[in-house]
């Protein structure tokens, strides 16, 4: 019986809490808002990877097609690329991840080139989305990395 009385605490959800009166303290400090735990294990959704995996195809395809390498071109496409992919899986509201955007271009020229990252996370709810582009001038290599945030 006591527990029944208690479930709807289980199943509640995060909720905002602030305070609202004047005081002497500056506008920052009283607009602050603070979070009341979820006591959630997991996500309640987890991260697309194949959806995400068309989008780097299509950002990556889209903007570098037709490129030829020029250093100075790739170092501001790699930021654009960056911004325009982490705006594209903003975009699927995916709840309590965070998301890291990387994206390498270089020159095809017989070279090999190696590259490594590591994480430290958790393999039930953190995980990753690759995909690399490549054409006669250029490859590119975009990273997306979800990290889920309790």
């Amino acid at each position: 019986m006591r527990l029944q009385q208690f479930s709807h605490i289980f199943s509640s959800t995060s909720t905002v809490s602030y305070m609202d009166e004047p005081s002497q303290r500056d506008d920052v400090s009283r607009l602050t808002v603070q979070m009341e735990n979820t006591y959630q294990l997991g996500p309640p959704k987890h991260f697309p990877v194949v959806t995400v995996n068309h989008i780097l195809k299509d950002v990556l395809t889209s903007y570098l097609q037709v490129e030829e390498y020029d250093p100075e071109l790739c170092r501001q496409m790699t930021k654009t690329i960056s911004e325009v992919i982490k705006a594209q899986v903003k975009d699927l509201m995916i709840p309590q991840y965070k998301l890291i955007v990387i994206v390498h271009i270089g020159q095809v020229n017989r070279q090999s080139v190696l590259i490594g990252s590591r994480c430290l996370w958790d393999p039930k709810s953190d995980t990753f989305s690759s995909y690399v582009f490549r054409n006669s001038s250029l490859f590119a290599l975009a990273n997306v990395y979800a990290v889920y945030l309790e």
